[in-house]
This record gives C-alpha cells, structure tokens and sequence, in this order.
C-alpha cells in the first residue's frame, strides 16, 4: 500500500504519538515487533514528493545534533530546538521545513508531531508534521541510536531538492521499512537516480550522494541535482549545499541488491563504509 504526502511549512507545543504496535526499527520488546509481511502491508516508501531546501541544512537555523539526545517529545526538547523551531523569519521557516522532513523519515503515519508558534505579527499558528516512513519509529520513547540516526539523515538528504521542485521518487534500502517496494512501483520508477548517507546528527554534519552516471542528465531534467549535480559553465558541477557528491555509485558502493534494488552499502571519501544508505529511483 503506498501513502503520498505533501510538505507542510512548520509551526510549537509538542506532541508525538505513538503506535499501538512495534515499528520495523526495532522498539522495546513490550511494544512488539513488525515481521516483514505486515511491513510489506504498510509499505509506504516509494511516492513520494520531495522538495526540502537543502539550505535548510543550516545549524544556524535547527540544529539536529541538539535533537538526538533526547526523545522527541516536547517535555526533552532543548531550549536551544525550541526557539529555532518557534522563531518567526527566514531562519526559523528552513528550521521548520527540516523538522517536518525529519519527522516523515522517522516517524509512522500512526505517529506525529503537534506544535505551536507565533509569527512575527503575533499571530498563533498551529503545526501538525505527520510521520511517514517510519525509519526510527521508537524515536517517540527513546534517543536516537547512532544507526537511527544515519538513517534519517539519509532519508532527508534523499529527499532535499535545490530547485523546490516537488518531484516524486522511489526510496529503497535495506532498513525493512524501505525494503520490499511494489512490482507496480518498480515498473513505474526503473531509473535509478543515485544514493544518499551521512550523519546530520554528528558533530560536524556529514551528509553525502552518490549518482547513477548513466542516468544522471535524466536526472536534473526531472529537477533532481543534488545526487549528480549543476553542471558549471567552466566544467564541474555544483553541490547541492550541506551535501557531498563523492561520484559514480557504481565506484562509491555496493552494487544493487539484485532482490529489491537498492545499494547495500556505500563509501564516504574519507574510506569509511556506510551500511545506512537510501538509494532514490525515478520515472
């Protein structure tokens, strides 16, 4: 079953709820667990839109290494995530948009995230960011593991787009939320765009792609850059901001899970290997 969302714009009292039942990034085990036939039935990975600003990756708007220590519920935000997210003005509208894109990739559609804030005429305005994928569900009850973490962080580098284009993609990955897209949804989105993995949490943020060669003209001809990026003039291309292209997927990572399609691992540019990524495909 596939489930579509649209991007908000963000807004503060806090509330995540949680789901009844276990979620597929593991919960305590007094919640239960998701075996891969009831995941495959909540399987809402592949279409979705995809426009976040990939400057709003910005710590001088919200932070997220001041978001991982805690659980997310407003009663554990930090001062320091509180006023970014209720900050009227340009820097707290990117904080917004990232919350809202980091709630998606973390949290159930059983789970979201209520708060309110007040803009710069005074006026109260109330935001409810719905969660999506389901990457580190137990967020909710718990800090972030260093592996949810990188999960999230490459779920929202994945989903990042310098032209604020809202473009539909196919997310896959070997995390079970990820795992199982459609035959439906694989004939419709063949084109693999590229990969996406880092860490938005570590101190400081690394977040990288990597890109499909063949595809990749296809690519920004769907308003999708930031996995192969802007050509320049004078040769070269351009990075999306906070992300870093570290080439061809092919020579980055793991060749593609011949099963469900997606990169199994892949590698930064300092060597280390990554086993969290999200490999994005396109019509």
């Amino acid at each position: 079953m596939k489930r579509r969302i649209r991007a908000l714009c963000a807004h503060t009292f806090l509330l995540a709820s949680v789901p009844c039942c276990g979620g597929s990034d593991g919960f305590p085990a007094e919640w239960g667990s998701v075996d891969e036939v009831s995941s495959a039935l909540l399987n809402h990975n592949a279409l979705n839109p995809n426009a976040l600003n990939p400057n709003a990756l910005n710590p001088n708007a919200l932070n997220p290494i001041a978001l991982a220590p805690n659980r997310l519920a407003l009663s554990a935000l930090s001062a320091a995530v509180r006023a970014a997210i209720t900050r009227p003005g340009e820097l707290g509208t990117m904080s917004r948009q990232l919350l809202q894109y980091i709630v998606g990739c973390a949290l159930t559609p059983s789970q979201s995230f209520r708060f309110s804030w007040r803009d710069e005429l005074g006026e109260l305005r109330e935001e409810v960011y719905p969660g999506y994928l389901g990457l580190a569900a137990s967020w909710a009850i718990a800090p972030l593991s260093e592996s949810r973490e990188q999960w999230v962080s490459a779920c929202v580098a994945s989903r990042a787009n310098r032209t604020g284009v809202s473009v539909m993609i196919s997310s896959r990955a070997a995390h079970l939320a990820l795992r199982h897209p459609d035959a439906s949804e694989v004939e419709s989105y063949p084109m693999e765009e590229g990969a996406f993995w880092g860490n938005l949490f570590a101190t400081p943020p690394r977040l990288y792609a990597c890109y499909n060669e063949s595809n990749a003209e296809s690519s920004r001809a769907l308003s999708r850059d930031c996995a192969a990026g802007l050509p320049e003039p004078e040769g070269g291309v351009r990075e999306c901001p906070n992300i870093h292209i570290v080439g061809s997927c092919d020579l980055a990572c793991d060749a593609l899970s011949a099963a469900d399609g997606y990169r199994p691992s892949c590698t930064d540019d300092r060597g280390e290997s990554w086993p969290a990524v999200i490999t994005t495909f396109l019509p």
